[in-house]
């Protein structure tokens, strides 16, 4: 079976600006893959260009194992949603969904037939008669959805499209949008820099720095196993924390040593340990044995309801967060003592 998309050294420049240095990544059938990463990155560079939007400078786009680079982008046979809706304000619901199909042709009857199950499909029965401004900003973007989905694409590409909204409606359309592309098990590419999103949507989520792919991997190996420090901080929290590397590719770390997973640098360095706070533990002695164990104070103690986040300083002024369940953090209030045990999990090393 051919791959439906792959991007293979793709390069794109502006000015002395590179906006992709060499970009290559593969997505399969049926797969959601979101570009991940922060402003400036190339994520909507890269999408544009799997459009057709952008003309790569080097490098192929191939599409079910074809070269389609240079081909415009009326001929891609996709459908693309983008941040601001873009529909026709003169059109009805109904009429920007049956669009496409006009254009190439489509007889009427058919427009109606499969406007009404793509407005039925996302969440809008019986709204086909609205116009744009009749329609809620979360409305409007079901509408856009429906339309791109219309002419039967073979990709599906979604540039922010949840951004304008509101958080409430943000995270009901993330989910219908999951729903919807499992339900049709169309291919789609994904545009974001919000990490939950991507994280809760993606089969796969490609983080993206300066141009180039950092890490490509499921959303729980990316948050577990980031292979570069980038990617350990830019998804979700992480803490910076002094370790020195021992011998048997481990570090040390509060008094414990720890597995390192990926470059170990030579024995006796001075590292940044990268540890997520929910990879400690926090109590009046240490915890999960094996001896070892740091003394700090907490300076602030965050209720997030399961978890409650503590702010937390050592005697030499290391600081640092972790997170444990709210049951066993009633008695480790501002100003409270406490040892804090890294557990024995793989981790992250970076030099200083």
């Amino acid at each position: 079976m051919s791959v439906p998309v792959q991007l293979k050294n793709l390069r794109r420049e502006f000015g002395s600006t590179v906006a992709l240095d060499g970009l290559d990544l593969d997505i399969a059938p049926g797969e959601l893959v979101a570009l991940l990463g922060p402003s400036g990155c190339g994520k909507t560079t890269a999408l544009r260009i799997i459009a057709g939007f952008e003309t790569a400078d080097g490098g192929e786009l191939l599409m079910d194992g074809k070269d389609v680079t240079a081909l415009p982008a009326n001929r891609r046979d996709i459908g693309m949603v983008f941040q601001s809706y873009s529909l026709f304000p003169n059109m009805t619901a109904a009429e920007n969904v049956a669009y496409g199909l006009r254009v190439r042709g489509t007889g009427a009857a058919e427009r109606r037939t499969r406007a009404q199950e793509l407005l039925d499909l996302v969440g809008l029965p019986g709204r086909g008669g609205h116009y744009p401004h009749q329609l809620s900003g979360g409305q409007q973007q079901r509408v856009a959805l429906a339309r791109a989905l219309a002419i039967r694409p073979r990709v599906l590409l979604l540039d922010e499209p949840l951004s304008a909204l509101d958080a409430k409606v943000r995270l009901s359309l993330r989910e219908e949008i999951r729903r919807i592309q499992l339900e049709l098990g169309i291919t789609t590419v994904f545009v974001t820099h919000d990490q939950e999103e991507a994280l809760s949507m993606a089969d796969r989520v490609a983080v993206m720095k300066d141009g180039r792919l950092e890490q490509c991997a499921a959303p729980s190996e990316l948050y577990e196993r980031p292979s570069t420090p980038f990617v350990a901080e830019f998804v979700g929290t992480m803490n910076r924390l002094p370790g020195t590397v021992r011998e048997g590719g481990v570090v040390e770390l509060f008094g414990r040593r720890l597995p390192v997973h990926g470059d170990v640098p030579g024995v006796g360095v001075e590292v940044d340990v990268l540890l997520r706070p929910e990879g400690l533990a926090v109590g009046a002695s240490a915890k999960g044995g094996g001896g070892g164990g740091q003394d700090a104070t907490v300076r602030v103690a965050t209720f997030l309801g399961a978890t409650t986040r503590l702010h937390l300083v050592t005697d030499s002024g290391v600081a640092f967060k972790a997170d444990l369940p709210s049951w066993e953090a009633g008695e480790l209030g501002v100003g409270a003592r406490c040892t804090v045990t890294p557990h024995e999990n793989p981790v992250l090393v970076a030099l200083r």
